[in-house]
């Protein structure tokens, strides 16, 4: 059951989990990932990609990502057996997802766009 209050971090992070998951086709792990088998917040299963949701419970300016957020879910995406991972984070509740990639995958998103405006 999803959380109404509306004052919880839970309740901003589950709405912006769902968001993540309706833009990317992908399923929402139950607790967060929080359980023994199933890792991370959100799984594209066609894509083999493990995604880890951060967000702000109020509108910022500015987001800080860490290092250890990269790190644990690049851990957890070997141990599930998946090949890519990314970090998606927001600057407050309704403001657009952005998705931090390592550079092999930034390497396949650049093929993919040239190949396409061939």
């Amino acid at each position: 059951m999803a959380n109404k209050n509306t004052e919880s971090t839970r309740y901003y992070s589950d709405a912006h989990e769902k968001s993540v998951c309706k833009a990317l086709n992908a399923w929402q792990t139950a607790n967060s990932g929080a359980g023994l088998w199933t890792k991370g917040d959100v799984i594209q299963k066609e894509a083999k990609m493990l995604i880890e949701c951060k967000t702000c419970m109020e509108p910022k300016n500015s987001f800080s990502i860490k290092k250890e957020w990269i790190e644990k879910n690049k851990l957890e995406m070997h141990e599930m057996r998946l090949s890519d991972s990314a970090v998606a984070f927001n600057f407050g509740p309704g403001l657009p997802n952005y998705y931090v990639i390592d550079e092999k995958l930034m390497k396949f998103l650049v093929e993919k766009l040239i190949e396409e405006k061939e």
